[in-house]
């Protein structure tokens, strides 16, 4: 799986060359330090002194690179896909070698702070269900009215919290549709390899 680079990320990636091969590992270690900690300009300003380059070209070239390694450490791209993908630069063999490097020796770290950093969102603990049917009423004396009232049960942060939901059949019969269509989908070899590659 090839990671596929816009043209703005291969605007910020072409300050790379420009910066030199021996400012790709200061870049790199700025990159690494704006995912573990947030954006630090005082860092970019002290680098670009210390290199004798534009403040600039340092901070493209780290936001550059920050895409690249968080995109390839996503999809767990393999060694040769990685390489592919930046071949389409046009660096020198010797800046591949490097961002290839950087790719390999960090890729682990970098995943556990993508998953650090994903929202937590609430997983399913049970559900109970009732089925209501109004038979009549005053105005109409013989009428047939079904709602299911649902009450789901979730796990949110070590808590419990319950959402109370009511829908007629139909709507509910539709939405049992298209999950079982999106279960069916998840069975297709284009799905199993999305899923594969997100672990």
């Amino acid at each position: 799986m090839l990671l596929v680079l816009s043209v703005e990320h291969r605007a910020h990636l072409g300050c790379l060359p420009r910066a030199g091969d021996a400012a790709v590992g200061e870049l790199g270690r700025l990159a690494l330090e704006q995912l573990r900690r947030g954006a630090a300009p005082r860092a970019c300003e002290s680098a670009a002194r210390k290199l004798n380059i534009s403040v600039d070209i340092i901070q493209h070239g780290v936001e550059g690179l920050v895409y690249l390694l968080t995109e390839s450490s996503k999809l767990m791209i393999s060694e040769a896909d990685f390489q592919d993908s930046i071949n389409v630069l046009g660096f020198s063999d010797e800046l591949n070698k490097s961002l290839l490097q950087l790719y390999l020796d960090n890729r682990k770290e970098i995943r556990s702070i993508l998953g650090e950093l994903a929202p937590r969102l609430p997983s399913y603990h049970s559900l109970e269900w009732r089925l209501d049917v109004q038979l009549a009423s005053r105005s109409l004396r013989q009428q047939i009215k079904p709602a299911v009232t649902m009450k789901l049960h979730l796990n949110e942060n070590e808590d419990r919290t319950a959402q109370v939901l009511q829908t007629d059949p139909a709507t509910l019969l539709h939405l049992i549709q298209q999950l079982e269509q999106a279960l069916g989908e998840m069975k297709m070899n284009h799905c199993r390899r999305i899923v594969r590659n997100m672990k």
